[in-house]
């Protein structure tokens, strides 16, 4: 099968430019750009013998497939909430073709035999091209070490407890994971204790019933992420870790590891799209719909965060998309489990804070797109060039708004109902096959295992 996308606004290697391209079974044939002197008739000999033609027009680009380094699509033990197949149909509706989902699964992703079972779904469900993390516990480093770096993103460790029971608070089994030779580590970091003491000084004050939202940053703080993130750092130095600190959320993170990715390009940081869309003036009308861990901050942190994607500074822009049922949500603060679901949301999301003037699209494709693929090295992702998998998206300028009716996630909602975008993923390519049409699952699917380089 082959398809050539023609006349449309390429957003690649930093640049927008006018052109065409030709997929061929599941890679990219050809881009053919309108500066070049032949293109009318290079464009002619390529719909000729294409199958399907697309015309962009003025108001469509065309953008490598978002790469998602962080999800949590609950399969297995909790598919109420979420399951590989209708998280990762999410995930393309919204323009994301490869996700890397964490390994905080009932029963936890800690042995090569449980991670391969989650392969096995994958290959048989997903939509996107998939990945998954393999968990670290404080006692299984002997499994670690067997794992085949090549076909598995990453080890995710917990420095600090979330959704699930996988804290790695040991400090000699910390020190023999950072010491794995090759691997990526990605690491959540928050404090332990410095949470515990937070959260025991607000139980004091408000009473367990009665704590309020506005208090998440000030419980999971400043402070519990930026120790943590600081221990993270300096145990890679020592060991020379491949080091990603997921979800920063502090514009003190943002300095200390800007500055230790510099120094160390070994290390580096992601953050997630909600962290420059909500601050901590949004708790009261919000709530428990933006409970996450780490917390969303201060208004302060949302404009380091977004000035470090502006300026190149962090290596990946993710979602953490984490569904939970709303029931769940529902509840008060210490029951009201953490995280939101954005995965089909993401891409949008950016583009909107673009058209906002905190960024540019191109910065948009750097931080979801090609600088994913370079940190994870994975194997021809990430570009719009000659040879790599066609993994494409087509956003067109078509205002929409988000309602129950339209929401993909198995959970049924978002924090983001009634809000209205000005761009709209209307196709996306995964290996060259149109999973999404018109804004439609097509239900045709050719997702692939990601390899690393």
């Amino acid at each position: 099968m082959s398809t050539l996308i023609k006349d449309i606004r390429i957003v690649n290697d930093g640049r927008i430019a006018e052109g065409s391209v030709l997929i061929d079974g599941k890679t990219i044939a050809s881009v053919l750009l309108a500066s070049d002197p032949d293109y009318g008739q290079k464009v002619l000999e390529a719909g000729n013998s294409a199958d399907e033609v697309i015309t962009g027009g003025e108001d469509a680009m065309l953008l490598p497939g978002v790469i998602d380094d962080q999800v949590h699509f609950r399969e297995p033990g909790a598919t109420a909430k979420g399951c590989i197949a209708s998280e990762s149909a999410a995930a393309v509706l919204g323009g994301t073709t490869s996700f890397m989902d964490m390994p905080n699964n009932n029963p936890p992703a800690t042995t090569l035999k449980l991670l391969e079972e989650k392969y096995d779904t994958a290959a048989r469900d997903s939509y996107a091209n998939y990945s998954f993390y393999i968990g670290a516990t404080n006692d299984n480093i002997d499994e670690l070490r067997k794992a085949d770096r090549d076909n598995i993103c990453g080890i995710k460790v917990f420095m600090g407890s979330s959704t699930g029971n996988m804290l790695v608070d040991s400090q000699e089994a910390l020190d023999a994971i950072f010491s794995l030779n090759g691997w990526l580590i990605a690491t959540h970091c928050e404090d332990e204790a410095t949470i515990r003491r937070n959260l025991d000084e607000a139980r004091a004050r408000y009473g367990d019933s009665s704590i309020p939202f506005s208090a998440h940053p000030l419980i999971r703080s400043r402070e519990a992420c930026l120790k943590s993130s600081a221990k993270a750092v300096e145990m890679a130095k020592r060991h020379g870790t491949r080091l990603h600190v997921l979800h920063v959320s502090t514009a003190e993170e943002i300095e200390m590891l800007s500055e230790a990715h510099t120094m160390h390009p070994g290390i580096s940081a992601e953050v997630c799209v909600h962290y420059m869309w909500f601050d901590d003036r949004d708790y009261d009308r919000y709530g428990s719909l933006m409970k996450c861990n780490p917390a969303v901050k201060t208004q302060a942190d949302r404009e380091a965060i977004t000035a470090a994607v502006r300026e190149g500074r962090i290596q990946a822009v993710a979602t953490d998309h984490a569904p939970h049922l709303y029931s769940e949500k529902m509840q008060d603060y210490l029951h009201a489990p953490s995280g939101l679901p954005t995965v089909q949301h993401s891409l949008v999301m950016m583009l909107q804070l673009a058209e906002r003037g905190c960024f540019l699209v191109e910065h948009v494709v750097r931080m979801m797109s090609h600088s994913p693929a370079d940190l994870f090295r994975i194997d021809r992702r990430g570009y719009i060039r000659e040879g790599y998998f066609a993994d494409l998206v087509i956003v067109r300028r078509r205002p929409w708004t988000v309602s129950k009716d339209n929401i993909a996630y198995r959970c049924g909602w978002s924090p983001l109902e009634g809000q209205t975008f000005d761009w709209a993923v209307t196709d996306t390519f995964v290996n060259g096959t149109r999973t999404v049409r018109d804004g439609r699952l097509t239900d045709l699917r050719t997702p692939a295992r990601l390899h690393f380089r």
